[in-house]
């Protein structure tokens, strides 16, 4: 039998702007949390530079301008928060059921996949969750805290390769740190420069790069940063044994459930035809990694659709 949650709450999407002032500690015991360690053995040939690193830029300079320890430290408390007020509304599915298995089974083969693009994944303490909501979202916020809705799963019934398309996608706007990155713009514009030497005291002005930032989450990110993760995600889950032509795929279904209303994970992620005639373009610098790639042992369904 499968467990039972509610599949229909409405949890709000985290953002930076609660934890300014918010007094909430961690919890003592994490609700139905995988820790996943990077940096697990990986094939040899797989630390090759083979691969989309040539179309990556180097990092912004503007993630200078926010310590990495804080905005990690800030989403981790968030997504404690967002998964506490998940779990008093019964909607935050347990370790057992099936679409979490799942989606914990597909992080754990992408996550030794990480450290080259960022070092700092090799301390970071993931986490993948599944939220009981209609919505069609998911995230990997900074520090490697993932969630998925149960509506995305759902409605678009993804195949394993397309939620690691997605998960990919999302764990390189973290590996890639686009938040710091546009929060360390927003708080150049907002600050000032002639407050950029104190930022190592932090205090109130690290204070005021949090609010700069606060519903950083919620916003779009910049067509370059989109592209970038289609790319670095698209690798990540070659590497890992899934199909990176998935992405394809994945976004005909999103555009098509976006016909009408647009949903959040649209907002935030603008798809159509030319991104998918980037993915497309891309897919030679990748299929050799997947062909020798370990495929996964178990395929998993998504859910039932009613």
């Amino acid at each position: 039998m499968i467990p039972s949650f509610r599949t229909d709450a409405a949890v709000p999407l985290p953002s930076l702007a609660h934890e300014r002032g918010c007094r909430c500690a961690l919890h003592q015991r994490r609700l139905f949390t995988g820790l996943l360690v990077a940096g697990a053995a990986v094939p040899a040939w797989s630390q090759t530079q083979e691969g989309v690193r040539d179309d990556v830029g180097k990092t912004s300079k503007w993630t200078k301008l926010v310590p990495a320890e804080q905005v990690e430290q800030a989403a981790a408390t968030q997504y404690t928060q967002m998964t506490r007020e998940a779990a008093q509304q019964r909607a935050l599915a347990p370790a057992n059921h099936p679409q979490v298995v799942r989606l914990r089974a597909i992080a754990e083969r992408l996550i030794p996949y990480t450290l080259p693009w960022n070092s700092r994944a090799r301390g970071w303490k993931w986490e993948v969750n599944l939220i009981g909501s209609k919505e069609l979202n998911a995230f990997c916020m900074p520090g490697g805290k993932i969630a998925f809705y149960h509506g995305i799963l759902q409605q678009l019934q993804l195949s394993d390769a397309e939620v690691a398309t997605i998960m990919g996608h999302e764990m390189a706007h973290a590996l890639r740190e686009h938040a710091r990155e546009r929060m360390g713009k927003t708080a150049a514009t907002r600050l000032g420069a002639n407050l950029f030497s104190s930022l190592l005291g932090l205090g109130s002005t690290g204070d005021a790069l949090l609010g700069a930032g606060a519903t950083l989450l919620t916003l779009k990110f910049s067509r370059e940063d989109e592209s970038e993760a289609d790319i670095v995600g698209m690798e990540l889950a070659a590497r890992a044994g899934y199909d990176p032509a998935a992405g394809i795929t994945l976004w005909q279904k999103m555009m098509k459930a976006s016909a009408g209303a647009p949903p959040q994970f649209m907002s935030t992620h603008p798809a159509g035809e030319s991104r998918i005639q980037d993915i497309q373009a891309k897919l030679p610098k990748v299929d050799g990694l997947y062909a020798r790639a370990d495929k996964p042992s178990r395929e998993f369904s998504p859910p039932a659709r009613s």
